[in-house]
């Protein structure tokens, strides 16, 4: 069965990626949903048609649900089509002053948990199928009081481009996105009460994710939406970083 895996597929970006995947990816059977809060997923899918849905409740902030996610593909032994890794984390506050279990919280799911489904995933992919990364533009520059947020995000980049290298002959294909700011829960949920992010231009997550999945499907690396973005990105490529924490800080 060919089958499409999305995580952090309850809310915000996920939810759409959910309901964008259905038509850019009609040859996908199933689509298996993974998230923490398996009612809310359930409830997002309701009035979907086109495809059918596996539920994956998993928490990614846990080393056992690597394993169970293992023990489930071997199972069902699929042929992986689509990957988009969604879920992350992100807390806003000084290092010294936000809680240790938020900061490690956010480097389980947004590095290891993303390390760890890649690598057992790609066990089960062939010719032409598509990893997705959901990254950031906080990955172009450190983020001060974003700290070991922008940090993970750096490395799923650094990762991505890696990966994409080991996978050209294979013909799978990486691409990442950078969206800025958005209107989500993870804006509430992360404790982000920056002025720098309310000066920000806001993405619409409709268009990120169907600029993600064009780029996705013309197999291109790198998506950043907004001419704003898109210069900033430049930007962090020429001038010193240094230059740019400061202005970068959150």
């Amino acid at each position: 069965m060919k089958i499409g895996i999305i995580t952090g597929a309850s809310s915000g970006l996920g939810k759409e990626f959910v309901r964008q995947s259905l038509k850019a990816f009609p040859e996908i059977e199933e689509f298996w949903l993974v998230a923490r809060r398996e009612e809310k997923i359930r409830k997002n899918v309701e009035s979907l048609d086109g495809a059918k849905f596996k539920i994956v409740p998993l928490d990614l902030a846990k080393d056992d649900s690597y394993k169970e996610f293992s023990a489930l593909l071997k199972e069902e032994n699929p042929d992986i089509k689509l990957l988009i890794n969604n879920a992350g984390l992100g807390f806003w506050g000084a290092v010294k002053e936000l809680p240790v279990h938020q900061q490690i919280n956010s480097v389980d799911v947004n590095v290891k948990a993303v390390s760890a489904l890649t690598a057992i995933c790609l066990q089960y992919m062939k010719e032409n199928a598509r990893i997705i990364f959901v990254s950031s533009i906080a990955s172009f520059v450190p983020n001060a009081y974003m700290t070991v947020y922008s940090a993970t995000k750096a490395y799923i980049n650094s990762y991505a481009r890696a990966l994409r290298y080991e996978l050209k002959k294979q013909k799978i294909s990486v691409t990442i996105v950078c969206p800025g700011p958005m209107d989500t829960e993870f804006i509430e949920r992360g404790g982000v009460r920056s002025k720098t992010f309310k000066k920000l231009p806001y993405c619409n997550v409709e268009k990120v994710v169907k600029g993600t999945l064009k780029a996705a499907k013309k197999r291109k690396f790198v998506y950043t939406n907004k001419m704003f973005y898109k210069f900033y990105r430049v930007l962090a490529k020429i001038l010193p970083t240094a230059w740019l924490v400061p202005v970068a800080k959150t």
